[in-house]
């Protein structure tokens, strides 16, 4: 099968793998679509590896396709079936074996390209939110980068929380997208330098990173959190103990790709049984910005890389 390989100098390439196969509580998937995200360009880097037991440089942590193979001990799935999946890596190629638990079903409306989008931008979102923040009807969130594929989920995730939210989005011509993610007013777009006029925040999201971005614990309202998702403009960045603490506030860092098998088994329970019946009310939706053919995996990357993008970059083998 081909399958896209990060090689000894960072760089990717198109190559030739063994077909996979299904081993006990796994199946086989035959990708149809898959979902790009920050941590490929990291993993190529050098910055993010693998975790074991996923191929070490085979980038691509979501899929979405059809089960072609129905490994032993596995009961709830058929060949056939249309599901999609948050996995440890190895997404970006036709076909990827990935364990039974991990799978969520893709709603019948839904096109390929969609699922792809979902399972690591809603999962996060939902997660980091909901989960790990305590999201609450009438809490004011800030979420930075908010056009990207993990921000339009975490607008969403807010909005259908009953939170009201600020979008942080550095080109005014997405705006009017973001806008339109939500259908009640609930959000405010704004730019970078206007987010401390719209503070106290209950809940900031910080999806960009970079060496000011704790800067913003300074807009929390008492016993607020930070959340720290993304941090693709820098990783290191000072932080104001003193705001901090006047805040009373929680920082949260948050990441799923290094959790234990059973952490993200647990993880994708929670989203079959909670956000994917929102995905399926269409009271989710998964914004694509571009869709490229697999052998056209540069222009997907360097994309994934660029600025401007509103919601996911998508590869289809």
């Amino acid at each position: 099968m081909r399958t896209v390989v990060i090689d000894s100098q960072g760089t990717f390439q198109l190559k030739r793998r063994p077909e996979p196969v299904a081993g006990p509580g796994a199946v086989v998937v035959r990708v149809r679509a898959a979902g790009l995200n920050a941590a490929d360009l990291q993993q190529a880097r050098g910055d993010y590896p693998a975790p074991p037991g996923w191929p070490a440089d085979v980038p691509g942590l979501e899929v979405a396709g059809e089960v072609e193979q129905v490994g032993p001990g596995v009961v709830e799935v058929t060949p056939g079936d249309r599901v999609m999946a948050l996995v440890g890596g190895g997404g970006h190629a036709e076909r990827i074996a990935i364990p039974a638990d991990l799978l969520l079903p893709v709603p019948e409306y839904l096109s390929w390209e969609e699922a792809a989008g979902f399972p690591e931008a809603f999962s996060t979102a939902w997660d980091a939110l909901v989960t790990q923040a305590g999201i609450r009807a009438g809490d004011r969130v800030l979420v930075s980068g908010a056009a990207g594929g993990v921000g339009t989920a975490m607008v969403q995730v807010a909005a259908v929380s009953g939170a009201h939210i600020v979008a942080s989005v550095r080109r005014p011509e997405l705006h009017c997208r973001v806008r339109a993610l939500t259908p009640d007013r609930q959000v405010d777009v704004v730019t970078p330098d206007e987010e401390s006029a719209y503070a106290p925040y209950d809940v900031i999201v910080e999806l960009v990173g970079g060496e000011n971005c704790l800067r913003r614990v300074a807009l929390l309202r008492s016993q607020g959190k930070v959340l720290v998702v993304g941090v693709q403009a820098g990783a290191t960045a000072p932080l104001r103990m003193f705001d901090l603490m006047l805040a009373r506030a929680q920082l949260i860092g948050t990441t799923i790709r290094g959790r234990s098998h059973a952490e993200k088994a647990i993880l994708a329970a929670t989203v079959r049984t909670s956000v994917t019946p929102l995905l399926a009310q269409a009271r989710l939706r998964v914004p694509i910005d571009t869709v490229f053919p697999l052998d056209r995996f540069t222009d997907a990357y360097d994309r994934l890389a660029g600025p401007g993008k509103f919601g996911k970059v998508i590869l289809v083998p």
